[in-house]
């Protein structure tokens, strides 16, 4: 399986990632203080991290490698690339890849936690997954039952719904990329993905010759290539084979471009018509008549075989989200940075499925409409202002949704959360020097991000948490503001 690579890795709305990577915002009061969870760390890697010797994966540039986390001993996965290996405009691309993945918060797509840099290599910081790729599973099993598949297609189409809704497209979906962790499976490897414009056709050949549109390869496409690999996909767990094959990339991608395919093969006599269906819509050669992921998601074949969570918000969840109430800025920018750090898979599996039985439009977000639509089947009233209210209080970024990260941080535990444990881990992490405080320095370094923040307004910031006043963060100052969330 060869890849395509972009002839023209430097064209038009790659240069405008490149340059929404590069602004700031200049932030001149405690009151527009925004936090960046996911900056660069000028630290020495291995000052923060101890990286595994073993090799875990390998790509063009580099490779990755299990680390931990010196201060938490969380577990994590570091892409290390090259810079010998990468050209300018290659290193612009991986840059352009973080850009992207810092604002990616779905729960079927991998988490990005930080990146360092130095004159040798860059390394990305991100979720460490313990599974398998969807392609070694696939040649396991030889082919999938429908059910199975269905959970799969279901989970990629709803990260591909997000990416779209958020204007990303990925460009190359295929099973090597995408993981099963534990039950649930996460899409990785962002790296040929960009920001789209409807109407813009982009035409830079990214992708991998089994998995690619064939209108990619004429050059002149939008982001329904996506939808065209979830097709292949979706093909290849039913029965194990690529709809369009050939002994070499060339010969693949003649195929491709002529678009025809058929089910005669023996593992589809037994597959059901509404899949068959599906994999038509999904593999429409006329873009303009190929369905949409959020189109796809609606299909019949999912109502059939896939069984949808049905997880249900319960009387405890609901106290959570009623009582949720950050007091302070700095409190908020740090209780984030544990949920989305330092909380584990098990701590919030019962979210997850809530999160996306609430999501009932599969956008990767909960509308006011679905936040209300779930009160009311467990017969609990809030009126209108209520629940503006609470909209209000868990929508932490404004973006008028619940986004994943806002939910599991209003609806947690924050009694069990906010333990002696994850406290005095989270502290570690930011106090860099080991010094038994946090200076202003350390929380620049962790939460400013590409912003510029002036020096008062953190000064500020640090005031609201600061008992003694002696301009530094001591544990007991900083385990108190945490205990004022519970």
């Amino acid at each position: 399986m060869g890849t395509c690579h972009t002839k023209n890795p430097h064209n038009g709305l790659n240069e405008v990632i490149t340059q929404k990577s590069q602004k700031s915002a200049v932030i001149g009061s405690k009151e527009s203080f925004v936090f960046d969870l996911v900056s660069e760390n000028t630290y020495p890697i291995q000052q923060e991290y101890k990286i595994d010797p073993n090799i875990i994966g390998k790509g063009a540039f580099g490779e990755v490698r299990k680390a931990t986390n010196i201060a938490s001993g969380e577990v994590r996965a570091i892409k290390i690339i090259y810079k010998q290996n990468c050209s300018r405009a290659e290193q612009e691309r991986i840059f352009n890849e973080i850009t992207i993945m810092k604002t990616l918060d779905h729960p079927n797509i991998v988490r990005i936690y930080e990146y360092f840099q130095d004159q040798k290599y860059i390394f990305i910081v991100m979720e460490f997954l313990q599974g398998k790729e969807l392609f070694d599973k696939i040649v396991e099993a030889h082919h999938f039952n429908e059910a199975m598949a269905a959970k799969i297609m279901h989970q990629l189409l709803s990260a591909v719904n997000y990416l779209h809704r958020h204007s990303i497209v990925h460009r190359d979906l295929k099973p090597e990329n995408i993981i099963f962790d534990g039950v649930n499976i996460k899409l990785i490897d962002f790296g040929t993905s960009r920001l789209f414009t409807k109407n813009h056709k982009m035409k830079a050949i990214e992708g991998t010759p089994y998995y690619i549109a064939p209108e990619v390869l004429e050059q002149a496409y939008t982001e329904k290539c996506d939808e065209w690999s979830c097709g292949v996909i979706l093909y290849i767990m039913l029965s194990s084979s690529p709809p369009f094959n050939g002994r070499t990339d060339k010969e693949i991608m003649a195929a491709v471009q002529r678009g025809k395919f058929d089910f005669n093969r023996p593992e589809f006599d037994h597959v059901s018509t509404s899949a068959k269906t599906l994999i038509n819509k999904l593999l429409t050669f006329n873009v303009k008549n190929r369905i949409s992921a959020d189109q796809a998601l609606e299909q019949e074949w999912f109502k059939l075989v896939h069984e949808k969570t049905d997880a249900l918000l319960n009387s405890n969840i609901m106290s959570n989200l009623k009582k949720f109430q950050v007091h302070t800025k700095m409190q908020e920018a740090v209780y984030f940075f544990i949920i989305t750090n330092l909380t584990t898979k098990d701590e919030t599996k019962e979210l997850n499925d809530i999160f996306k039985a609430l999501d009932t439009n599969n956008d990767g977000m909960i509308s006011k409409e679905e936040l209300t639509a779930g009160i009311k089947k467990i017969n609990q009233f809030l009126s209108e202002q209520e629940i503006e209210l609470l909209m209000h209080k868990i929508d932490n970024n404004k973006s008028k949704g619940i986004e994943y990260s806002e939910f599991v941080a209003a609806a947690i535990d924050r009694a069990k959360i906010l333990s002696e444990e994850k406290i005095s881990k989270c502290f570690k992490q930011l106090d860099k020097d080991n010094s038994g405080k946090i200076s202003v320095l350390e929380f620049k370094q962790v939460f400013q991000g590409n912003n510029i923040v002036q020096e008062e307004v953190w000064r500020a910031l640090v005031q609201e948490i600061d008992l003694n006043e002696d301009g530094e963060i001591e544990y007991e100052e900083f385990k108190k503001m945490l205990h004022q969330l519970c």
